[in-house]
């Protein structure tokens, strides 16, 4: 998924790269995870890569941070004894949802959100566009491919956050059912889809809305 960012985010998030400890590679930011090594010398997540100390970075990918940590890479890293839990993958996935989730809610308290089908249908044809759409992974595949026709349709390139279900969105939301939705342009809109480009790499991408128990397209929030 493509982030979709102002010239200022994108300007912050490509200059700055890091060395991922398992490839070697080096890659900009919004595409690795930083830990640190916490106070009882465990290995800490830090998404918002703001926690003291000297940062350890891992691409975003579940089997990339599974292979540092069977290799024992954290250790070598930090030139220390450190505590790597098993389930670290997992807890990031975790970390990540919730913060996406956060995001979702500032972003309706805001009112730099909509809802719902044909709320989101409007808004691709309002004057002020979406920057960025957002459908539950296991929505129905009509309703990803209609509002995708529209965008293309009115000539937009708008970049789709598909990586949480529709329980997932709707606690975020507070709504029941929430399917679709859309962010208008903004440092929100910008923060969600760098997490959600990081979370695909932790639980698999569904692009056509085959998930189970697809949700029909009329009952679509």
């Amino acid at each position: 998924m493509l982030a979709a960012a102002t010239p200022e985010t994108k300007r912050e998030t490509t200059l700055r790269e890091r060395r991922c400890i398992v490839t070697g590679e080096v890659l900009p930011e919004r595409k690795l995870v930083r830990f640190v090594v916490g106070p009882e010398n465990e290995i800490v997540p830090d998404l918002a890569a703001k926690l003291p100390g000297r940062g350890i970075w891992v691409s975003a990918d579940a089997s990339l941070l599974q292979r540092a940590i069977a290799k024992n890479l954290f250790a070598k890293a930090a030139k220390a004894q450190v505590k790597t839990a098993a389930d670290l993958p997992a807890l990031v996935a975790r970390l990540l949802i919730a913060r996406i989730q956060d995001h979702l809610g500032l972003a309706r308290r805001s009112g730099v959100l909509v809802t719902g089908f044909d709320n989101v249908e409007r808004a691709l044809t309002a004057r002020r566009k979406p920057a960025l759409l957002v459908q539950a992974s296991d929505g129905a595949a009509d309703g990803f491919r209609k509002l995708s026709s529209l965008a293309a349709s009115q000539g937009l390139e708008i970049p789709a956050m598909n990586v949480l279900s529709r329980d997932e969105l709707s606690v975020a939301l507070g709504r029941e059912n929430v399917v679709h939705a859309a962010l208008f342009p903004g440092p929100l809109a910008d923060r969600l889809a760098l997490d959600a480009e990081r979370l695909e790499g932790f639980r698999p991408r569904n692009t056509g809305g085959t998930g189970p128990n697809p949700v029909p397209n009329e009952r679509q929030e």
